[in-house]
């Protein structure tokens, strides 16, 4: 096998010697067709890409398929043709490579998108647990253990989402989670002081309940994480429903109206209300989280009144200064398409160090919030949580953040592609 040649993200992100061979990949997925999780992650595995502006290549190879689903509409085997890529029966053997024993450097795991049941909270149950403990299952029995990506939420359960982490730790498994979001490129520019001392931080989404309050959840503790005090957990959790209950919240100063128009103006140039529908976008129910941390800081999660599947604002408040500071995190054309090139890179990265670049402890506590969000949209009530009053150490990740350059290559005025996108299909513009 050919020797890895590092690119400069990757460079930069502290890697201290190059790996000898390129990781062989076995990926994992519910379902994989159009703008499905699986293809607009794994295109940037199976050709290169573009990260802050620079045609990047994957330095691994996906040498199996393991899909749990075959929708009517499925990619899976085209791309496994164009790309010699063999489909398993089952993880296994995905794992294994139809042998007996572990033949894969890291495992891609992709559990979103596909025909799932929900709980009794009204959650998407994915099958992530079921695939981590398949893999942790063949890992063992051949004594190697390899780093593992699990895409987005670890679980839909707290118990779950814990003992995913555990074993994890226990096994020595380097484990990554999350999603793309918080790699986006922030406009205006936002980096937090580490000594930055936080009243209240608010995000805006403007998609499905669960889905994408889990997005929002993501990019505000992404922010918040490294502020003064920072170090603590979360102490309960009250979900709100409906434009009458999340206005009167906002009059009873539970959260900032002033705030939310703050960071909508990130996003639209206006200080809009977030609870009155934007012309041309189609009307939906206003709902909030309140989330309260241990040392005080008032989180918030809004969806506002209209659909938008680009809508990702932030605005937070600091003790004794007037003027908040927001951001909205930018993907790029193609709605949120290309948020995934950044995020691949930050998983090959992890593929290629055995190391995250970005604490796995974050998505243990977000999934663990949005747990108790949906426990609390059903039951009506606030709830308590001690078990996620946790700390976790915090990692330098800007260099695996797009900053913005890709966007000068990769324009509002190309239509996207149909099927696997690469860099080679939009050259830098004047060679």
């Amino acid at each position: 096998m050919s020797a890895v040649t590092l690119t400069p993200g990757l460079a930069r992100a502290g890697v201290k010697k190059k790996p000898t061979r390129r990781p062989k990949v076995a990926a994992i997925f519910t379902s994989f067709y159009h703008r499905s999780h699986a293809h607009v992650i794994l295109e940037n595995f199976l050709e290169p890409y573009y990260f802050n502006g620079e045609r990047t290549e994957p330095n691994c190879d996906v040498v199996s398929f393991f899909p749990d689903q075959i929708p009517r509409n499925d990619m899976a085997r085209d791309a496994a043709r164009k790309y010699k890529i063999p489909i398993y029966n089952s993880i296994e053997e995905a794992l294994c490579l139809g042998g007996k024993k572990l033949a894969v450097d890291a495992i891609l795991s992709i559990a979103e998108h596909g025909d799932y049941p929900k709980s009794e909270f009204g959650q998407i149950m994915y099958p992530h647990k079921r695939f981590f403990d398949e893999c942790v299952a063949v890992m063992k029995r051949s004594g190697r253990f390899v780093p593992l990506f699990n895409d987005k939420m670890l679980s839909h359960s707290w118990e779950e989402a814990q003992e995913m982490v555990d074993v994890s730790r226990k096994l020595g498994i380097p484990l990554m989670a999350g999603s793309s979001v918080p790699l986006a490129e922030r406009r205006p520019p936002l980096e937090m002081d580490p000594d930055a001392e936080i009243e209240e931080a608010l995000a805006i989404h403007a998609g499905p309940a669960e889905v994408y309050d889990f997005h929002a959840l993501e990019w505000l503790e992404s922010l918040i994480e490294t502020r003064k005090g920072g170090k603590t957990g979360v102490s309960s959790v009250e979900f709100i429903r409906g434009a009458d209950a999340v206005a009167k919240a906002a009059r009873q100063g539970r959260w900032s109206m002033d705030l939310a128009r703050a960071a909508m103006e990130a996003e639209t140039g206006q200080k809009r209300n977030p609870l009155v529908p934007i012309e041309g976008e189609n009307p939906h129910e206003p709902t909030c989280a309140l989330v309260t941390y241990q040392d005080g800081v008032k989180g918030v999660i809004l969806r506002a009144a209209s659909w938008c599947d680009t809508r990702a604002n932030f605005a937070c408040r600091l003790k004794g200064k007037p003027e908040p500071l927001v951001t909205h995190f930018h993907g790029g054309p193609w709605h949120n398409r290309n948020l995934f090139k950044a995020l691949c890179h930050a998983i090959q990265h992890h593929f290629i160090t055995g190391e995250a670049p970005y604490p796995v402890e974050r998505t243990l506590r977000v999934s663990g919030t949005l747990d108790a969000a949906m426990q609390s949209r059903t039951q009506g009530k606030l709830i308590h949580t001690p078990h996620l009053e946790f700390t976790y150490p915090t990692k330098d990740y800007r260099a695996m953040r797009e900053m913005g350059a890709t966007w000068k290559i990769i324009t509002e005025d190309i239509p996207p592609t149909q099927g696997i996108d690469s860099a080679d299909l939009h050259p830098k513009r004047g060679r």
